[in-house]
């Protein structure tokens, strides 16, 4: 049986084909309005709410949805200023996290 670290080293063949996570990314970022989809590279974002869905499920949160795109967003600037605890935001900025939430919970819903 192969090892977790021999992915990592490539040890394996490179896959063309979109993953399962792509899929269910692709499936979130569809039910987005279009005004809402970041204009930098979003490819990792989608694929961290891909795995929300997976996790998450329904039950996912507009805070899980928050932690997610800190995490993404760290790497396009990490001096965001939003880059801080859902529970820190005032409620205007935390309301630009449900149509994500809504996105994943629906993906999620249909995968059941």
């Amino acid at each position: 049986m192969g090892r977790r670290s021999d992915v990592c080293r490539g040890d394996r063949p490179a896959v063309d084909a979109m993953t399962y996570l792509d899929d269910l990314a692709s499936e979130i970022e569809r039910r987005i309005p279009r005004d809402l989809v970041p204009e930098v590279t979003s490819a990792l974002l989608f694929r961290l709410y891909a795995l929300l869905a997976l996790v998450k499920g329904t039950a996912v949160t507009a805070s899980d949805v928050h932690n997610a795109w800190a995490v993404w967003m760290r790497e396009q600037d990490p001096d965001h200023r939003s880059i801080k605890p859902f529970e820190e935001l005032d409620v205007e900025m935390q309301a630009f996290d449900d149509p994500f939430v809504l996105a994943i919970r629906v993906v999620a819903e249909s995968r059941i």
